[in-house]
């Protein structure tokens, strides 16, 4: 993920409203500090993860097996869940594998597939995370009143729900 540690100043915005007349600049400005923002707690989320010796896509997986009955998934789900590609996910899953975090089974159901189950060893990975992960996020969002989180939520849900504009 690029981080963009630089953001426009209005000087700088000015000059491009100068070269492009319809370029706004609050929404230019608000559009890169909400980057920023989401940057800057994607690479907290990185480091307080790095300490446990993980990073987001991996723990994303494990979160996932952890969130099924049976701790089983398909890649392809999962891949599909966490939003990368089942190439990239296949290389989770060995790393994941070999750390012995996950095994990887052949599908009773179809036996061309494989599937993916949380072992004893990654739910005990989660376990140790958790109460950290836990502890952070909290300090972080009571930074926000109730009324504040719930405004914030529905904004970013109006944004997403907008983004074939981008397109």
């Amino acid at each position: 993920m690029l981080l963009l540690k630089d953001l426009p100043t209005i000087k700088s915005l000015e000059k491009f409203a100068e070269r492009y007349p319809d370029a706004d600049t609050h929404a230019i400005s608000d559009f890169a500090n909400l980057l920023r923002a989401c940057s800057d707690i994607s690479d907290a989320l990185d480091k307080l993860l790095g300490q446990h010796g993980l990073l987001q896509g991996r723990w994303w997986i494990l979160v996932l097996l952890m969130r099924q009955d049976d701790l089983t998934s398909s890649p392809s789900e999962l891949a599909e869940k966490v939003g990368v590609t089942k190439a990239t996910m296949t290389g989770f899953i060995d790393n994941l594998e070999r750390e012995g975090l996950i095994t990887r089974f052949i599908d009773s159901v179809d036996r061309r597939k494989y599937l993916i189950k949380l072992t004893p060893a990654g739910q005990q990975k989660l376990d140790d995370v958790m109460p950290d992960y836990h502890k952070k996020v909290h300090a972080l969002m009571t930074v926000l009143g109730d009324a504040e989180r719930v405004a914030m939520l529905n904004s970013l849900k109006s944004l997403a729900a907008n983004l074939d504009v981008m397109k």
